[in-house]
């Protein structure tokens, strides 16, 4: 948040019921609003958001909100559009068979990367550490927690790799418009079936095995690529 940003918020009087952002974190406070909003289907992808409405809604002045619209739009969730405003962003069926091919070569190369690094104790200590929630087998609902930790197996197998800028490029194409825009049709047998792909993904590094890796990732996300395309036409922009 900008020195900007703090003043604003801390200028904000506390809602006398309770309800609200709290002082000083008003920006964070509309960032999860909105995020949550997106994959709740409050606001839907195409949709635009009316600053005067949420201004009011969420008792937030025009500073804080229009921070927000900035950072959802460097995350690919909102586009801020000129003389429009700013509207949940909706990729079309061919973006999003582009990025998934993009993904797929970067991702397949990142796992033999990943596989081959668990010769070194440390890195195989550190990877086991941050993919440890992946064997819980309770039931994930489609929601915000699920995206965040399928988000984070993947930054861990990238980040196994040791290639920084490798994860730099997987991080800007994780997608994270598309996971909000499909989330309301995703079910949950989907995500079952993508959480025993994420099992086997790690199985295959952690024991080195660099061309099973490769294989196991790639399976896995023309997998998703299969489920995104049978989703229906309305999901996507023209």
């Amino acid at each position: 948040m900008t020195t900007l940003d703090n003043h604003r918020a801390s200028a904000l009087p506390e809602p006398e019921n309770g309800d609200g952002p709290a002082r000083g974190g008003t920006v964070e406070y509309v960032l999860d609003h909105l995020r949550n909003g997106v994959l709740q289907g409050r606001y839907a992808p195409g949709q635009r958001l009316i600053e005067a409405d949420l201004t009011r809604d969420l008792r937030v002045s025009r500073g804080p909100l229009r921070e927000a619209f900035r950072r959802l739009s460097a995350e690919g969730i909102l586009e801020i559009v000129p003389h429009r405003g700013a509207l949940v962003r909706r990729l079309t069926l061919r973006e999003m068979k582009e990025l998934f091919q993009i993904r797929l070569g970067l991702e397949t190369l990142a796992a033999r990367l990943a596989a081959e690094a668990m010769a070194d104790p440390e890195t195989k200590a550190q990877f086991e550490r941050e993919i440890e929630t992946i064997w819980d087998e309770h039931p994930r609902p489609p929601g915000a927690e699920y995206i965040d930790e399928n988000h984070q197996f993947h930054d861990a197998v990238v980040a196994a790799s040791g290639n920084e800028q490798l994860l730099k490029l997987t991080r800007q194409l994780r997608l994270p418009v598309l996971m909000y825009q499909l989330a309301g049709t995703l079910k949950t047998e989907n995500i079952a079936a993508s959480l025993a792909e994420h099992r086997a993904i790690a199985r295959a590094i952690l024991a080195g095995d660099a061309k099973l890796a490769e294989e196991h990732v790639r399976d896995h996300l023309q997998r998703a690529l299969g489920v995104a395309h049978a989703m229906p036409h309305r999901v996507f922009a023209r």
